[in-house]
C-alpha cells in the first residue's frame, strides 16, 4: 500500500533526512504551502498522513475534510495550532517532538539575556555609526548576585536552569505543574507567579500557549515587575501582550525585552523595533543543524509507526494536550 504524506514544513524540515526516512517506505510525499484551514483541508483531503509546523492550522475542518487522515506530526514541541481533541475523536493520532531543540533553545534564552544585559546591539551600531563610547550603553549592572525566575518548568527551563550554574545567580521558577523537589535538584526554588514577577532581575518565558497562559504577561505583570527587570521569551509570543510591553518599555516599568517569537509571526511594523532595549530574533531559538536533521528524523519516523500500525513514541494526550 501506498501512503500519501503531505508536508507543510518545507522550511524548518531537512529535505535530506526526510527523503531517507521516506524513501524506506512505500510513501509518496507532496508539499503545500496552506496554513489556513480551508486551504490545509484542501490538501489533505485524500492523505493519510500530515506534518505541520507551528503556522499551518489544523482545525476540526481539517480533520473533517480528511477521510483518511491517519496521523498529524507536529515538527515541534508545541501543538497549540492542532485540534488534538477534534483529532483524537476522528481517530486520527496527533504527535510532535519533545525533546526537540532543548540545547538550542536553553542556549538561544541565555544568549538573549546577556545580550540585553550587556547591551550589546547597542554597543554594535554605535560602534558601526564611528563611535566608541562606553556610556551609550548606560545603565548596566552585572549578572553575578541577580535573581533570574523561570515561568514553567519543563526540559527547555531545566536545561536553562542548568546552564545558569556557574553564574552566581539564584534561580526560582513558578510551575503549578512541577513538585518542587524537581526543581530542587538544579538548585532551583519553586515560588508563585507572583514573587517571579516581583523578585527577578531577568524573567525567562518557557509556557505553553494554553487558554490558561494566552497573554499571561500583560500591564497588570509588568507594573509588578521590578522596573530594571529584563523579559526573555522563547516561548510562544501569545503569552505576551506587546502592546502593554511597549508601554511597560516606554514607561520605564521594565528595563528591556529579548523576543525570539511575537504574537504574528512575521511581526511586521511594530512600535516594539524602534527601541534599543529590546533585542529580537525571528523565532530562531530552535535552529542548529543538528537540531534541524533530529526533528526531521523523529517526527518522520514516528509518523511512520503509526503508518505501520504501530505505537508512536510521542503521541499527545487529548485530554491535557501533553505528550
Amino acid at each position: 500500500m501506498t501512503h500519501r504524506v503531505v508536508v507543510s514544513d518545507t522550511k524548518v524540515m531537512d529535505e535530506a533526512t526526510r527523503a531517507a526516512v521516506l524513501d524506506a517506505v512505500d510513501a509518496t510525499v507532496e508539499t503545500t504551502d496552506a496554513k489556513e484551514p480551508a486551504a490545509v483541508a484542501e490538501a489533505v483531503a485524500d492523505a493519510d498522513a500530515l506534518i505541520v509546523d507551528a503556522g499551518t492550522q489544523v482545525t476540526a475542518e481539517v480533520v473533517d475534510a480528511a477521510d483518511s487522515l491517519e496521523v498529524v506530526g507536529r515538527a515541534g514541541i508545541g501543538v497549540d495550532n492542532i485540534d488534538v481533541r477534534a483529532a483524537t475523536d476522528a481517530g486520527v493520532t496527533v504527535l510532535n517532538v519533545p525533546d526537540y531543540s532543548v540545547e538550542e533553545v536553553s542556549t538561544h534564552a541565555f544568549a538573549l539575556m546577556l545580550a540585553c544585559l550587556r547591551k550589546i546591539p547597542t554597543f554594535d551600531r554605535s560602534v558601526k555609526d564611528g563611535e566608541w563610547e562606553w556610556a551609550v550603553g548606560q545603565p548596566m549592572h552585572r549578572l553575578a548576585g541577580q535573581t533570574v525566575g523561570l515561568v514553567a518548568f519543563g526540559k527547555l527551563a531545566s536545561r536553562f536552569a542548568a546552564k545558569l550554574r556557574g553564574f552566581d545567580v539564584d534561580v526560582i521558577a513558578y510551575d503549578p505543574y512541577v513538585p518542587a523537589y524537581r526543581m530542587g535538584d538544579l538548585g532551583v526554588e519553586k515560588v508563585d507567579f507572583e514573587t517571579v514577577l516581583t523578585e527577578s532581575d531577568v524573567v525567562s518565558v518557557h509556557a505553553p500557549l494554553t487558554d490558561e497562559t494566552r497573554g499571561l504577561f500583560d500591564a497588570g505583570a509588568f507594573d509588578r515587575m521590578r522596573d530594571d527587570a529584563l523579559l526573555v521569551n522563547t516561548a510562544r509570543g501569545g503569552l505576551v501582550d506587546e502592546d502593554a510591553l511597549y508601554d511597560a518599555l516606554t514607561n520605564g516599568d521594565i528595563a528591556g525585552a529579548g523576543l525570539d517569537v511575537r504574537a504574528s509571526e512575521p511581526p511586521g511594523e511594530s512600535p516594539l523595533h524602534d527601541l534599543d532595549s529590546v533585542v529580537c530574533s525571528p523565532h530562531v531559538a530552535w535552529y542548529s543543524e543538528e537540531s534541524r536533521a533530529e526533528l526531521t528524523e523523529t517526527v518522520t519516523e514516528d509518523v511512520l509507526r503509526v503508518l505501520r500500525g504501530e505505537e508512536p513514541n510521542n503521541p499527545i494526550d487529548p485530554e491535557t494536550g501533553w505528550f
